[in-house]
């Protein structure tokens, strides 16, 4: 068997294991890395990219339908079509494109691809069995890295498999089908089932809690339920699903114990993700756990020495941004430097539409922490440029202390908000105060107006409303 020897082996080429790769070889240190599938992980593949350009495709498709029927602007086009293997080779396009750009990312670093699967002998020994087949490979590693991401919960009752899918098989369809019923209203769920129904898909969604995004407060939901209710949508919150056949759709039980069925040509399960902990050897290492997740401390270290995890292994949020700027911590400590993850706000996207944003601490997570806060919203019907988008709907939110008037959290739902996310996290990375998001001049006309206008509120001097 052939044998290589390197300082750091990273097991898993998503977001988190490549950011690692690229800069602990732009460091310095001789690295790595081993994908059974393709680089980039869920993520580039089958998860954040190509979910997002299926939500624009569709977008732009129910925005021409709109304008056949009669559009305020006055625009007026005949009835449009969409070929959805099209779309589907586009997306894909943009998914070949990034991938590429990794692996070449990766080459001018200096790190070894390895496109196999991994198996872990020890903490310092891997075998990787080529996935395209031929003699496996032995490396022994000074550090190991484990970032081998989340896969989408299966649920007893419904098997992928056929009609049933996960967010995988629905972000590459052949056909777009009828009648969809989309199980889980959390972000995946509503992104999804949003996108297909603005492709002209009847869409249901069932629900065990008693509302939609039940991880975000209500009135940041709101405006995501109304869009909901306008476009049709058709909403079963409080129900469980007891299962599926092809004759009779989706069998549901409300929270009187009603049942009924749901008819659908496909079925969308998304439930969550589960950490992927099995199947390459990780129980042969013995690391403490959190759970269902591996256990690291503030420089991603587990608890064995010079073993390393990193993204959805580690537990939540789990979020593509999260795992890269673990990755960079991990690299850089092995190289010496002094690093630590230890970040004051993660952000939170949900790509419905509207969109939603989380940075730092909501009202009520701030009361809950004991903390005296000020909370003041700017309603997007009151800002420029959301009237010239026709998109006024929704708001500004920022959470700050009463005393010092340091923020420690935003809030926005709106189209568009998620590219106000950074300036939401870099005012709080920066330990901003009210006065200085007010003193900044923000751009007219903009969406960050509200941003401002959000805190001259919370100051008492609202300027345009």
């Amino acid at each position: 068997m052939k044998e290589i020897t390197t300082k750091l082996l990273v097991i898993g080429g998503g977001p988190g294991g490549y950011v690692a790769a690229i800069r602990a070889g732009q460091l310095g240190v001789s690295t790595v890395l081993v994908e059974g599938e393709s680089l980039g992980g869920t993520c580039l593949n089958i998860g954040c990219i190509p979910s997002k350009a299926l939500i624009h495709a569709a977008h732009a498709f129910d925005a021409a339908r709109h304008q056949a029927h009669g559009s305020p602007l006055g625009i007026r086009v005949q009835e449009p079509s969409i070929d959805i293997a099209q779309t589907v080779r586009w997306k894909d396009g943009i998914v070949k494109r990034l991938t590429g750009g990794v692996g070449a990312l990766l080459r001018k670093a200096g790190v070894q691809v390895h496109k196999g699967w991994a198996h872990i002998e020890d903490g310092k020994t891997v075998i990787v069995q080529p996935a395209e087949g031929g003699e496996p490979v032995r490396v022994r590693c000074e550090h190991l890295l484990l970032a081998t991401g989340s896969e989408p919960v299966e649920l007893p009752m419904l098997p992928f498999g056929g009609a049933v899918v996960s967010s995988t098989g629905a972000l590459a369809p052949e056909s777009l089908p009828r009648r969809l019923v989309v199980v889980g209203a959390g972000y995946i769920g509503l992104e999804l089932g949003m996108a297909y129904r603005k492709l002209g898909v009847e869409v249901a969604v069932v629900e065990a809690a008693e509302r939609v995004l039940p991880g975000y407060d209500e009135e940041l939901t709101q405006p995501v339920l109304d869009a909901l209710e306008k476009s049709g949508v058709v909403l079963h919150l409080g129900c469980s699903v007891q299962g599926y056949d092809a004759q009779h759709g989706v069998r549901v039980r409300s929270a009187r114990a009603d049942e009924f069925a749901l008819p659908a040509d496909r079925v969308l399960v998304a439930v969550g993700r589960k950490p992927r902990t099995t199947g390459f050897g990780l129980e042969s290492l013995q690391l403490d756990m959190a759970g269902r997740y591996v256990a690291v401390d503030a420089q991603c270290r587990t608890s064995m020495r010079n073993v390393w995890a990193i993204g959805d292994i580690t537990g939540d949020p789990m979020l593509a941004h999260r795992a890269m700027a673990q990755g960079e911590v991990v690299a850089e400590v092995i190289a010496g430097k002094h690093r630590r993850f230890e970040p004051m706000a993660i952000p939170a996207v949900c790509f419905t539409d509207p969109e939603v944003v989380v940075v730092g601490r909501t009202p009520g997570e701030a009361r809950a922490a004991g903390l005296d806060c000020i909370a003041a919203a700017f309603p997007f019907a009151a800002n420029g440029r959301a009237m010239t988008l026709e998109a006024t709907k929704g708001f500004v939110r920022v959470v700050a202390r009463r005393d010092n008037h340091l923020i420690v959290g935003w809030q926005a739902v709106g189209q568009g908000v998620a590219e106000l996310s950074a300036a939401f996290t870099l005012s709080i990375e920066m330990g901003a105060r009210l006065e200085d998001v007010a003193g900044t001049i923000h751009a007219h006309p903009t969406l960050g107006e509200a941003v401002q206008e959000a805190a001259f509120r919370a100051l008492g001097h609202a300027i345009h409303i």
